[in-house]
């Protein structure tokens, strides 16, 4: 019972920090806090891109139990900015995976950490993202997303399994390749898929 309080006060707390911390349009793709700035903002200060670290989109204990001998008989685990600096104007999800995102252009940087059970990762809104089992079993996670109706975009089936097909010539050119190999998305399609 006190794990069924402790999950629902975390969903709510976290669903809380959604009304408050999250920013619709983001400006950039994320804004770590920056706890040690002295300047004073509607919010947390954003820690400069180039400092950022997976740690700071990270947070491990939601797998240790808390002292629940208290009148409300539960124990809430806060997980917000003040732990997870990354949570700073986005949402919140949980799991254990091997799980990362792609900065934008120009840095592309690969930012990427294997959680473990009850830890938690903020992917920033927007950005291309993955979760990867790399366990021997079942991998269990839990995402609070900030839609209604997210949906799921597959990278290879959108660009490469649309109907019609995108055109060759924008493709070669999108994915800066000589298209003179003579494959069509269709072909490349398959390809992946058999690699996968």
């Amino acid at each position: 019972m006190a794990k069924h309080v402790i999950i629902l006060s975390l969903v709510a707390l976290s669903f809380g920090l959604l009304a408050f911390a999250f920013e619709p349009s983001p400006l950039q793709d994320f804004c770590v806090a920056d706890s040690t700035s002295s300047a004073r903002v509607n919010g947390q200060p954003c820690k400069s891109p180039a400092l950022v670290q997976a740690s700071d989109f990270s947070f491990s204990g939601l797998h240790l139990p808390g002292n629940t001998s208290n009148p409300n008989g539960s124990k809430v685990t806060p997980v917000s900015v003040a732990q997870l600096p990354g949570l700073n104007t986005l949402g919140i999800s949980m799991g254990t995976l091997q799980v990362g995102f792609v900065t934008s252009n120009p840095d592309n940087s690969l930012i990427t950490k294997t959680l473990q059970k009850g830890d938690v990762f903020v992917f920033p809104v927007g950005l291309i993202h993955f979760q990867h089992n790399v366990g021997t079993g079942n991998a269990v996670a839990i995402a609070a997303l900030s839609s209604q109706n997210p949906g799921v975009i597959t990278i290879a089936n959108a660009v490469f399994g649309s109907k019609p097909d995108v055109s060759s010539d924008i493709l070669a050119k999108a994915f800066q390749v000589d298209k003179s190999g003579g494959s069509t998305p269709g072909q490349i399609l398959e390809c992946s898929n058999r690699n996968q």
